[in-house]
């Protein structure tokens, strides 16, 4: 199954996704950046929501539940 989601991503690289995203196992990517500077309400969503999602990802099982993507080949 094919999913989008909207994000952002800032000029050294870094992604933020706008909107919360379960998957069931990890999954691979493909970013699309547009040729669009993104509103200023998302970007504040995106610094306002990075702590609390920071909270969740910053622990030892997600940590272990990613490990596997260290051994993927780099693209």
């Amino acid at each position: 199954m094919l999913q989008t989601c909207r994000g952002i991503i800032d000029q050294n690289g870094k992604v933020r996704i706008l909107e919360p995203v379960e998957l069931p196992v990890s999954r691979q990517v493909i970013i699309t950046i547009l040729d669009e500077a993104p509103a200023e309400d998302q970007i504040n969503l995106a610094l306002l929501s990075e702590a609390a999602l920071a909270r969740d990802w910053e622990r030892p099982e997600e940590d272990e539940a990613w490990s596997h993507l260290a051994q993927l080949p780099s693209l």
